[in-house]
């Protein structure tokens, strides 16, 4: 059993039979973190894998284990928000913009994980969750104006900008604590 992200489904687990065997013509359509054009049959109590073709391995981001992170921390992201199987045309383009932008050898970004934050912000307002800033707080703590910045110029989507901005530890520690309270608020 296994959870894949469809373009005209949204979120499903599906069953795939024997798709670890080496002989298996289903095993490269089934790689995790592969674009995959994929058919499966309704059972009476789950679907079964039918047929994967892969469409896109995303090779840049397999040979980079920083980008293979950020892609691990976006699909435990989309399996913690999304429950059951909505089709949702805005997170697959903002996914389909994530994973072309990190797979693209020419995409250059001081701050490697601001990727999962633009992510992150972005998904969340899709989701209906876009924070309002006149009165964010964390445990009735005023926000640091830097990272409500930051998270501005990520919900403007200026890809140009925030390639080049460059991130302190500290507005790494709060960015990372402040998405970490939101999704909390957001869970709960």
């Amino acid at each position: 059993m296994f959870t894949v992200y469809t373009k005209n489904f949204g979120k499903l687990k599906i069953l795939g039979r024997a798709i670890r065997k080496i002989r298996s013509k289903l095993k490269s359509g089934a790689e995790i973190f592969c674009l995959s054009e994929i058919e499966f049959i309704q059972g009476k109590a789950r679907k079964t894998l039918t047929d994967a073709i892969p469409v896109e391995n995303f090779s840049f981001i397999r040979k980079d284990l920083k980008k293979l992170k950020i892609v691990h921390q976006i699909f435990g992201v989309l399996d913690n928000f999304i429950s059951k199987e909505e089709k949702d045309d805005e997170i697959w383009r903002l996914l389909s913009e994530v994973l072309d932008r990190l797979n693209n050898p020419q995409f250059k970004i001081n701050h490697l994980p601001l990727v999962y934050y633009y992510f992150f912000w972005n998904f969340v307002s899709v989701l209906g969750y876009k924070p309002e800033f006149h009165d964010c707080t964390i445990n009735k703590a005023k926000v640091d104006g830097d990272i409500i910045k930051i998270i501005k110029v990520i919900l403007k989507k200026d890809w140009p900008i925030l390639s080049r901005l460059k991130i302190t530890p500290l507005h790494q520690r709060l960015l990372k604590i402040v998405s970490e309270w939101y999704t909390k608020k957001i869970i709960v």
